[in-house]
């Protein structure tokens, strides 16, 4: 029997050339023989995310939908071991029995692309590497793997790290495979680093319109000892009928009674504490001075999955592009948008969304370059049908884009896996 026919007799294929192993072992056969036929595969899960990047030329498809469950879950040794292909809400879902959280705050990218909820697969979660709200104080998702299991471009298994969250046995993989799009290996196996979750929170929302200062205030949070977990801008939406005007509905709340720009910021811990902290950052911040609100624990947790959902751009048929930028470099940015552009800045000021319009096209170049020379990095999220792929979905400096051929040379020789898919050529 060939080898071929061996693939097809152990493990099930659809009319489509698409693959789905049911463990590790078929995975890597799967892989050993794509290697030997020169033949590129794309990697997929439940397609959640499968808009960001470039449209891969592929002549195979490898399914992860069938290497499903939790493998290991120690609540008191705070970590959680899984298979790639397990639902991130299923993840979530056995967390919040024992009153513990990812405490990155996985973002939910359904909303965006179809206006409900579906966070998909934990290792596609991991490939795009994108945390929510808490990213400025708790890390992005890399910092919190603690290892992986995976099938390299020739096919061979490999691991990484453990079960322990100092973990010092040789290179910590898990950095380079973490954002990686799948370009470098088939993820099989994850184990993720859990948190005790917050009893209770509050969010304080500012009345404020000033560029210098708003990052005035995010400067004075992100430097505050009362443990803020979350700040962000939202601006009034552009006169623009290019964008859905849904901001005063997604944020309407009953504590939150007035139109225009503000700033909000979270804390979160035992009443207790939280009256403390608020206390403290009242001082701080001089907030008697400003027209204030605050929501309590009921409308304050609704408040922030907006804000990680993504609702401002929920079904949006326009670019969205995210950008991380240097917080110094944040009000110069908000000069270039002005009322331009629909947006909310995130990350205590170091994140922006920005939607555009298709017939604003060209100016995704414009403002690359202009993140460029306030040293950050923008992404394409999710390309308007119109939008003609001038620009590169990833922004990367040559430098960068050597180190990162050098890498795939060294996980995918042949480019099997996901060729193209962040860099063309790579």
């Amino acid at each position: 029997m060939s080898i071929r026919s061996k693939i097809n007799s152990q493990i099930f294929q659809d009319s489509n050339n698409t693959y789905f192993p049911k463990n590790e072992e078929e995975v890597s056969i799967l892989i050993k023989e794509f290697y030997k036929k020169n033949l590129p595969t794309e990697i997929i899960g439940t397609n959640t995310k499968n808009f960001i990047g470039n449209k891969t030329q592929t002549s195979n498809k490898i399914s992860l939908s069938k290497l499903t469950g939790i493998i290991d879950y120690f609540p008191e040794e705070l970590y959680i071991k899984v298979k790639a292909g397990t639902l991130l809400e299923d993840v979530e879902k056995a967390l919040e029995k024992n009153n513990q959280e990812l405490a990155f705050e996985p973002i939910d990218f359904g909303f965006i692309e179809n206006g409900q909820s579906n966070k998909g697969t934990v290792a596609g979660y991991l490939s795009c590497n994108y945390a929510g709200s808490r990213r400025f104080k708790v890390g992005s998702v890399r910092d919190h793997v603690l290892g992986f299991k995976g099938v390299n471009g020739k096919g061979d298994i490999i691991k990484s790290g453990g079960t322990v969250v100092k973990n010092v046995t040789g290179y910590d993989l898990s950095k380079l495979i973490t954002g990686s799009f799948g370009t470098l290996c088939v993820l099989t196996e994850i184990t993720l680093k859990v948190l005790p979750k917050k009893k209770f929170s509050n969010t304080i929302v500012i009345d404020a319109k000033n560029n210098q200062l708003i990052y005035d205030l995010f400067n004075k949070i992100s430097g505050s000892s009362s443990e803020v977990s979350g700040a962000v801008f939202i601006p009034e939406e552009p006169k623009d009928d290019s964008y859905l005007k849904n901001r005063d509905k997604i944020f309407k709340f009953n504590d939150l009674d007035f139109k225009g720009s503000f700033l909000a910021f979270r804390v979160e811990g035992d009443k207790i504490s939280i009256n403390e902290k608020i206390k403290s950052l009242t001082e701080e911040l001089q907030l008697n001075t400003y027209k204030t609100f605050l929501l309590d624990s009921y409308q304050s947790e609704p408040f922030w999955k907006k804000i990680n959902n993504l609702e401002l751009f929920e079904k949006t048929k326009n670019n969205l592009v995210r950008i991380v930028i240097e917080p110094s470099n944040g009000s110069k940015m908000m000069r270039y948008l002005s009322n331009k552009f629909k947006y909310y800045i995130d990350w205590c000021g170091s994140l922006f969304w920005i939607e555009m319009p298709a017939k604003k096209n060209m100016k995704i170049k414009e403002i690359k370059k202009i993140t460029k020379e306030h040293g950050g990095y923008l992404t394409i999220i999710k390309a308007s049908p119109e939008y003609d792929y001038e620009e590169s979905i990833f922004t990367i400096d040559d430098v960068r884009l050597m180190i990162s051929k050098k890498i795939k040379q060294s996980f995918d020789p042949k480019r099997i896996l996901n060729p193209g898919k962040m860099y063309r050529g790579v």
